[in-house]
């Protein structure tokens, strides 16, 4: 047979071009058949066993629809269920609903419980007491009304009583008040005005006037009533004696936007009976603050916005829990932003890592450094790379505790800004002249990332957005990072872990569990993927298994004591005593908006013998504050056990 001749190159072109009309025209067609094939590829990728040993893997958490609630807090109790608290969940009908919710999950049996809440924790602060209570302080007392949704001008009135004769003057809500023009302004609640204190000075008695401040409304809407100058207000109504001793003083009253307002409510949550119980309020409204353990036992509460959501000026208060009640601490006054990540330190003294939510000053109080609680002393620490970028940032104690070294990750600029940084960056508080070093950077910039030791000294870090509440960032109307990293210490680097299916950005949270999982909350978008309509919140609740989990039997702890004293010896039984190669407890963590004063790993000294271990607490309680802990025993391959709960006095 003739061999058949080769097509010539013009017949070769128009025959490659016909194929690739008809594929690209199969493709389309069968475009949804393509995409299907591919999610089932990745499916089967995600889930092989090698893929898990080496990156870890996601899992979703069935939430029944009456337990979708918007996590803006989160906790892990010392009977192993996640305390997760909405209050009204950055929903001001919920809010004006008085609707607040609190949800308990139990991660053994998969099921979620109702807990009365009573009144609005949404962006209050807390920290675990030694008991285990958890204390939560603040609140909302009121939300935000934005500027273009004020009609009515509004402002703070002070109401002052010269008169120390007649006793306290209660004014009820909707009174008047007159300014110089004639313009009506109403209070917005009742309001008690205390009477005046005379005070002797030698011989010399002076009058300090009463003073109590509320919100007024102008009677009338527009611009009219808008007054930029501070000017005295007579009360109508009043006449003779009180008319000369009674009046308001009020340094503006505008159209701006109104923040939100704090809260005085104090609650200690009891994990055992799971519910409230109500302490002595707060000497100040505080929406947004911080709460952290003192070694005494006691709890500073520092910054936040008061009730007519102005930044705390350095007003801190303590938290007294013998007496379940708060007192000022004019001795420890400092001014931080809202939210500031505060780090108990070895020695007792606290690092403020820089990491801060935002409100407040855009210079004042944003440097990190050491606070001497005792003397109220504060020195800065230098180093810090991209030191305009800590908002939203996040911070962390590296594992063990004893190394004092913390590391803070990404951030971003002030307010609203769309630049943020991959800067993270690791001091050591051991040092003489302590300074923050460059860290490896994160795969991209990030805000609101998630951070959780885990039992291995490893730090899992998942969630996150590169713009601000997820929205916009570099020509993208959405920007939640769905990538998850572990950074391991010795190697002062990240490794890739499996990437999560939900994205998390503002108001999330992660926690590790007892069992070593990882469980992820919460995400409050600004958008939704289009973005040009409002986000949603997000409600579903994915965990992490880490790749220690993959690496086939896990140690066992049998037995040993529920309650170990610090600089004690316990003994714990195990089958695997052989190859046990180190124990930690790990504190468990309270967080919102990724500040967690609580979370920290404690090396413990090991001896291993027949049938069990011998390990031995730490002495200083700057260390290891008392509370209750996840002892978890890891073995030679860094595998962990389940944790056992022991309480450290």
């Amino acid at each position: 047979m003739k061999p058949r001749s080769r097509p010539t190159l013009a017949r070769r072109l128009v025959s490659g071009l016909a194929t690739l009309v008809v594929l690209a025209g199969v493709a389309v067609a069968n475009r949804p058949m393509v995409a299907v094939a591919a999610e089932a590829l990745h499916t089967y990728k995600i889930n092989r066993e090698t893929y898990k040993k080496r990156y870890g893997h996601w899992a979703r958490l069935p939430v029944p629809r009456d337990f979708r609630v918007n996590a803006i807090h989160a906790a892990l109790l010392h009977t192993g269920k996640v305390l997760i608290i909405a209050g009204s969940g950055n929903n001001r009908d919920a809010f004006e609903e008085k609707s607040f919710r609190t949800v308990l999950y139990d991660p053994r049996t998969e099921k979620f419980t109702d807990v009365e809440t009573p009144t609005d924790v949404f962006c209050a602060g807390h920290t675990f007491l030694p008991n285990g209570n958890l204390l939560v302080a603040g609140g909302t007392k009121s939300y935000e009304v934005l500027e273009a949704e004020v009609e009515h001008a509004a402002g703070v009135m002070k109401i002052k009583n010269e008169s120390p004769d007649h006793g306290p003057k209660v004014f009820d809500k909707g009174t008047r008040l007159l300014s110089p023009t004639g313009r009506a302004y109403l209070t917005r609640t009742k309001v008690t005005v205390p009477a005046a204190r005379k005070m002797t000075h030698g011989a010399h008695t002076m009058v300090h006037a009463g003073e109590a401040e509320i919100w007024v409304d102008a009677e009338q809407k527009g611009d009219g009533s808008v007054v930029r100058e501070p000017a005295q207000y007579t009360i109508d109504g009043l006449t003779g004696y009180d008319a000369r001793n009674l009046y308001g003083v009020a340094d503006k009253i505008t159209r701006e936007k109104q923040e939100y307002g704090g809260d005085r409510t104090s609650y200690e949550f009891d994990p055992v009976a799971e519910r409230y119980v109500r302490t002595g309020n707060l000497r100040d409204h505080r929406w947004y603050p911080t709460l952290i353990g003192l070694t005494n036992g006691e709890v500073l509460a520092v910054s936040g916005l008061d009730q007519f959501g102005r930044i705390l000026p350095g007003r801190n208060e303590r938290y007294q829990p013998d007496k379940r009640r708060w007192v000022s601490a004019p001795e420890l006054k400092r001014y931080f932003p809202t939210y500031p990540s505060l780090h108990m330190m070895a020695d007792g003294q606290v690092f403020y890592s820089g990491s801060n939510a935002g409100y407040g000053s855009d210079t004042e109080g944003r440097t990190p450094g050491v606070w001497d609680v005792t003397r109220n002393r504060f020195r800065t620490v230098p180093g810090l790379r991209d030191p305009r970028m800590t908002e939203t940032s996040s911070s962390v104690l590296l594992a063990p505790a004893q190394d004092q070294k913390v590391m803070i990750l990404g951030g971003g600029e002030i307010g609203e800004s769309p630049v943020s940084t991959a800067r993270t960056d690791i001091i050591d508080l051991d040092e003489k002249k302590a300074r923050y070093r460059p860290g490896p950077d994160l795969p991209r910039p990030a805000r609101y990332l998630s951070t959780v030791l885990l039992p291995d000294d490893t730090v899992f870090t998942t969630g996150g957005s590169s713009g601000y509440r997820g929205g916009p960032y570099r020509g993208k109307p959405r920007s939640d990072l769905f990538n998850s990293q572990i950074y391991r210490p010795a190697e002062n680097a990240f490794a890739t872990a499996a990437e999560s299916t939900v994205g998390r950005n503002y108001h999330s949270e992660a926690i590790l569990l007892p069992d070593g999982r990882v469980i992820t909350l919460g995400g409050d978008p600004l958008y939704d993927a289009t973005g040009k309509n409002a986000g949603t919140f997000e409600q579903r609740i994915e965990v992490f298994s880490p790749p220690y989990l993959f690496q086939g039997t896990r140690p066992v702890v049998a037995g040993g004591p529920a309650e170990i004293s610090r600089g004690a010896k316990a003994r714990y039984s195990t089958p695997d005593a052989a190859r046990i190669t180190s124990a930690r407890l790990i504190r468990p963590s309270s967080v919102t908006h990724v500040t967690d004063t609580d979370q920290r790993s404690v090396a413990l000294d090991l001896t291993a013998g027949a049938g069990g271990v011998e390990v031995t607490v730490p002495k200083r309680a700057g260390l290891v504050p008392s509370g209750w802990y996840m002892l978890f025993l890891i073995d030679n391959r860094g595998v962990p056990s389940t944790a056992r709960w022991v309480r450290v006095r």
